[in-house]
């Protein structure tokens, strides 16, 4: 957000993600899932859900589609984090404000996806071999987006050390009372993290 100091005295509080959303209470049109609205708009710093859209494949060929894949994606997803756990209340959730806005798109002026529509997405445009593949992966390319955004202020080396049991007379080998065998007592040090496989192994 881009203000966190809460609303001022002449207009509500508003989210950087859609600025034609603006915070206030009037009692007429309520919502019991505002905390979606804090989710989105971390999602929309990051960039998460439109990542996700980038790598899946829309397998619809008809001209009718109401919802985008990003949207159903966002629903599905947003619909998790407030606890509905499948798509039975996406009809009821379809009309709910904040979920309208969470959704985007033609959701925030009409309505989000229907129970059919959001179990078409799921059990049809999701279980395609592509976008299954694209599901995967799709955690670690959050975490490498999450990753990048943070200030590097420290290292942290994980130290450990292993055992490769020798036999016969082999150069540097000895007797180790903790593993009970002959062996070489190699130490291992690793940095937490992922690297490219590009990256050559002197690289560090």
């Amino acid at each position: 957000m881009d203000d966190t100091t809460g609303e001022s005295d002449r207009e509500g509080l508003r989210l950087a993600f859609d600025r034609r959303l603006k915070l206030e209470f009037h009692g007429a049109t309520v919502t019991s899932d505002a905390g979606l609205l804090a989710f989105r708009e971390l999602d929309d710093a990051l960039g998460l859900t439109a990542l996700a859209a980038d790598l899946f494949t829309d397998p619809r060929t008809g001209k009718n589609g109401r919802h985008t894949l990003l949207a159903q994606f966002r629903q599905a997803v947003f619909g998790r984090l407030a606890g509905y756990e499948d798509v039975n209340d996406a009809d009821r959730l379809g009309h709910d404000p904040a979920m309208c806005w969470v959704v985007g798109g033609r959701a925030v002026t009409e309505h989000a996806a229907s129970t059919s529509q959001m179990g078409r997405f799921e059990t049809g445009a999701m279980t395609e071999e592509k976008n299954l593949t694209a599901l995967a992966d799709l955690s670690g390319y959050w975490i490498d987006r999450v990753q990048a955004q943070r200030a590097r202020t420290t290292l942290v080396l994980d130290i450990d050390s292993s055992v490769s049991p020798t036999y016969g007379a082999q150069e540097g080998t000895a007797y180790n009372g903790h593993f009970a065998c002959t062996c070489y007592h190699p130490l291992f040090v690793f940095q937490p993290g992922r690297r490219p496989g590009t990256v050559c192994a002197p690289a560090g």
